[in-house]
């Protein structure tokens, strides 16, 4: 691999604006709120902060119908207030990279608004058609919308409409404001749902394929030219990178987006890991299989360029409650999530909430839940007749506001004095920050031993990754360069597993304060970091 960048380097905590911290007690997380956290962010040993989306918006999708780029949501505060958060955080040798939805905009948008004028330079900024076609829509239903006589495009929300990338006005605001943000400090951008931008045709898709018409918007080489554009015009002018969020790509896909010599994005989030426990889509859930999930770990890890490591984040539910026992065995299940996340080849995500641990949302009814998708899914399940009791337990494996509980800073919440615009979590009683604080053996304080310890081997950032055991819910993997080899021992289950293979070495770092191997037992969820290899 080349040279190591900084940003292969570093460790990016993602903060959700909306349920990060409160400054004036109106129930909704703010900039002045996330400034008076950087220290607990700096101190946490993370080096990026992903900003999620604080433009205006009418928040039908919580900031990703974006009505104005260029403005900041009110609820979240001021451009001042931004630029003091820019500010602080390069203070404090942290950098922020924003999220860039440039798939659609807000229907509340200047430039749609105009676009519903037949005779506007802004029509042809969307997709209009006479009559559409038999596409679907990611939130289900039709991807079509009508105004007057004619429909727009939207494959997300109908207040989400899609721009029209073969207009080169389009291409030319976007780069006006990639440049704006990018002058004001931030060093890069999460771009949202970047694969599917350019619609190479808008003929009608297969009847059989789950999201109707992807064959002709999905990954196009319209896209790759677009991304090629922006690299050369935007980014190569800055010290910045992109991560792209790609919608179900392959390896060979991702490398066509991240490869070097193809001049695009620098790593994508890949989604093969999150959709193991599924079928055909995420409503439907099966039971979690921890070795179909470590071969897909494994494979995105030999096969892709350069990986962008995550368990969660607010589009997903909570790794602890979906991938480990957030009961039982909570403490030990996500010290052993966060050591495999951070010793993965890649850079690694931690969502807000993660490092203590935080559970899914113990919401009661549909009242509870704010998610505009939640609530798009539980009426198409009705019209179809699902029972009730089915519908609440989809949305309770599967809805996006599981992530988006307030942060819980304290034994109360601390998140807000007022109404919290989503329910926090009963269990921030004992699940929350200030208790973590205290104790050694949190998982906070986990977490920032890992994180040094990743910076203090270099193999973890620039070394080689090679699966050794992947069965009996026992993963095992090195990474390794020519100076050095670590091994990472898993067991993704609450039953007392016999070591696999025979292991010599000296322990680094373990989650259940193991001093060596005699017993050839591994405990539930135990997980051992060693210096070391294999007995031959």
């Amino acid at each position: 691999m080349e040279t190591t960048k900084w940003w292969q380097k570093g460790i990016v905590y993602q903060i959700y604006p909306r349920s990060f911290q409160d400054s004036n007690d109106d129930g909704i997380g703010d900039l002045k709120g996330i400034i008076s956290r950087l220290d607990y962010v700096k101190e946490l040993g993370v080096d990026i902060i992903w900003l999620s989306p604080v433009y205006a918006s009418p928040n039908d999708d919580n900031g990703y119908d974006i009505s104005d780029y260029y403005q900041i949501n009110p609820e979240y505060g001021t451009m001042e207030d931004m630029d003091l958060l820019i500010q602080e955080a390069k203070k404090r040798g942290l950098k922020i990279i924003m999220d860039l939805v440039i798939n659609h905009t807000s229907d509340e948008h200047p430039w749609f608004i105009a676009s519903k004028h037949k005779d506007s330079k802004y029509r042809d900024y969307y997709i209009w058609q006479k009559e559409p076609n038999n596409w679907t829509s990611f939130f289900g239903g039709s991807a079509w919308d009508k105004i007057d006589d004619e429909y727009y495009l939207h494959l997300f929300s109908k207040k989400q409409p899609d721009l029209n990338w073969h207009n080169p006005d389009v291409m030319k605001e976007i780069q006006d404001i990639m440049h704006f943000w990018l002058k004001k400090g931030i060093h890069g951008f999460r771009c949202d749902v970047i694969n599917i931008i350019y619609k190479s045709s808008l003929a009608n898709g297969k009847k059989k394929m789950v999201l109707v018409g992807k064959e002709h918007y999905h990954s196009q080489e319209g896209c790759h030219n677009i991304l090629k554009t922006l690299r050369k015009d935007v980014m190569d002018h800055y010290d910045a990178f992109t991560v792209g969020e790609t919608v179900l790509v392959s390896v060979d896909q991702a490398n066509d987006l991240i490869h070097p010599d193809r001049r695009e994005l620098d790593m994508v989030f890949s989604f093969e890991h999150m959709e193991t426990d599924q079928i055909s889509n995420k409503w439907f859930r099966t039971k979690f299989n921890p070795n179909k999930w470590m071969r897909v770990i494994s494979k995105w890890q030999t096969g892709a360029y350069w990986n962008a490591n995550y368990m969660e984040n607010h589009d997903q539910t909570r790794s602890v409650s979906r991938f480990g026992d957030d009961t039982k065995y909570h403490k030990q299940s996500a010290k052993m999530l966060a050591t495999i996340n951070l010793t993965l080849r890649g850079t690694p995500y931690i969502f807000e909430g993660q490092e203590i641990g935080m559970t899914n949302g113990d919401f009661q009814s549909m009242d509870d839940l704010k998610d505009v998708e939640s609530h798009r899914i539980n009426e198409i399940a009705k019209k179809l007749h699902f029972p009730k009791k089915l519908r609440w337990k989809m949305m309770m494996r599967s809805s996006r506001d599981h992530a988006r509980t307030p942060m819980q800073w304290n034994s109360t919440g601390g998140f807000t004095k007022g109404v919290p615009w989503l329910k926090i979590n009963a269990n921030t009683k004992t699940i929350n920050v200030e208790n973590n604080i205290d104790d050694p053996e949190s998982i906070l304080n986990f977490y920032k031993r890992l994180i040094q310890f990743r910076k203090d081997h270099h193999v973890l950032v620039d070394g080689m990754f090679k699966p050794l055991y992947m069965r009996n819910n026992i993963f095992i993997y090195k990474r390794f360069n020519e100076s050095d080899e670590i091994l990472i021992i898993s067991n993704m289950s609450r039953n007392y597993k016999k070591m696999p293979i025979q292991i010599f070495g000296k322990i680094l770092i373990s989650n259940v304060n193991r001093n060596d191997f005699i017993d050839g037992i591994l405990k539930p969820y135990e997980t051992i970091v060693i210096q070391g290899g294999i007995s031959k």
